[in-house]
């Protein structure tokens, strides 16, 4: 039987997280979201707060909580802000869970215990100028020379292109192969003579974020970073999707609560018509719309925070959970702008930036038509999950 009820250690982690987000940086977020920057000092303050290894065992330097903490966390940072849900889901979902999921314990010591306690940023490079829902249209290439790789290419869209200090990234050491010639590596950008990266501007959202591209000239690899075997990059990939999109579907439900929440509070300050305007009925309706969205996508991705704690399979529940999480956060925020009327459309409100920032998810970390796809397959029986080499074994909470 499913139990989505929280444990005092997880209230009392949704209560710390909350307290702190809000403190220290709704003031900063609105000015950066501005300016087109992103504060380097933002992912030592959540690292500093143990949100830098939510879900990794202790045994590696994180923090030792469950899969649902991780959701938790996240529906928290997007309440304030996509931004800081990035820099946490994309460090903690993407690239720290493929050294957990595949990487050798000498890896898990040297590279992931760094991530994982916050000295080190982490970013996850897949998608390519001319290859995002079809990764084996990547152009990226590594081929083995002694006791390193020599890698060539470019990522684009890229989280924290220029800030991050490891990236896990894919190339094809058999292009033959297809799918199955795609490798895992982790880069670390201090030993990465021929790897430059740049970010991009005038994004329509995320601006208190970093993204942009990177690019691999003859860049060396050690083979000790080869993360899982050659040939199955494309499967490491797919399993830090799994948890990537778990933390988007999360952060997009914090999304709706923020959404909600500032539409409350202007449907009893504002009147019209000698009432307020959380009287009227089409009004009540956008917010019903909202209320409803926020539990079905929270009961979604508890769900699948529930699955992964018991180690079982969960694409197709991430999946779900992805796509209407997302898709109601852009919603509700378009309700949002619509309730606060003119309010709603200037920047001294959270709901315009909100609105910006939601675009966003219903295309990375697959688009909504390619999820929209994928639950259709599923329901037909066309598509089935099978068991990894490396499926992440069931959480323990006394794993250290």
């Amino acid at each position: 039987m499913i139990d989505l009820s929280l444990t005092p250690e997880q209230e009392l982690l949704v209560e710390t997280t909350r307290r702190f987000v809000r403190t220290e940086f709704p003031d900063e977020i609105r000015e950066n979201d501005r300016l087109q920057r992103y504060n380097p000092e933002t992912f030592p303050k959540l690292a500093k707060l143990g949100l830098s290894g939510v879900s990794v065992p202790k045994r590696y330097g994180g923090s030792g909580m469950d899969w649902v903490s991780l959701g938790l966390v996240m529906e928290e940072l997007e309440y304030v802000d996509a931004s800081l849900r990035t820099a946490a889901s994309v460090h903690n979902g993407l690239c720290s869970t493929g050294l957990l999921q595949w990487g050798s314990e000498e890896q898990k010591q040297r590279l992931l215990r760094p991530l994982a306690e916050g000295t080190k940023m982490g970013a996850f490079g897949l998608t390519e100028p001319d290859a995002g829902s079809d990764v084996a249209g990547m152009r990226s290439h590594a081929r083995r020379e002694g006791d390193v790789y020599v890698l060539n290419g470019e990522k684009a869209w890229v989280s924290f292109c220029d800030y991050a200090d490891y990236f896990l990234v894919f190339a094809y050491t058999d292009r033959e192969a297809s799918h199955r010639g795609i490798t895992a590596f982790l880069l670390e950008r201090e030993n990465a003579k021929g790897f430059t990266t740049h970010g991009y501007k005038d994004k329509l959202g995320l601006r208190a974020g970093n993204t942009g591209a990177l690019v691999f000239q003859d860049v060396e690899i050690p083979a000790a970073n080869r993360v899982g075997e050659e040939g199955q990059g494309f499967k490491v990939a797919m399993s830090c999707l799994d948890v990537g999109r778990y933390t988007v579907a999360a952060g997009a439900t914090g999304a709706i609560r923020a959404c909600l929440d500032i539409s409350l509070d202007h449907c009893h300050a504002r009147k019209t018509f000698g009432v307020e305007i959380g009287r009227h009925q089409l009004v009540q309706a956008r917010i019903a719309a909202m209320q409803r969205d926020y539990d079905i996508a929270r009961m979604l991705y508890l769900k699948v925070g529930w699955m992964k704690n018991r180690g079982m399979r969960n694409t197709r529940e991430t999946g779900l959970a992805k796509w209407v999480a997302t898709e109601a956060a852009f919603a509700a925020a378009d309700s949002a702008v619509q309730v606060l009327g003119a309010s709603g459309y200037s920047g001294e409100y959270p709901a315009e930036r909100i609105l910006r920032n939601a675009r966003a998810p219903r295309i990375y970390e697959g688009t909504s038509e390619i999820h929209q796809v994928m639950q259709a397959e599923y329901a037909l029986g066309y598509r089935e999950d099978r068991a990894l080499e490396h499926d992440l074994p069931a959480w323990a909470p006394d794993s250290e």
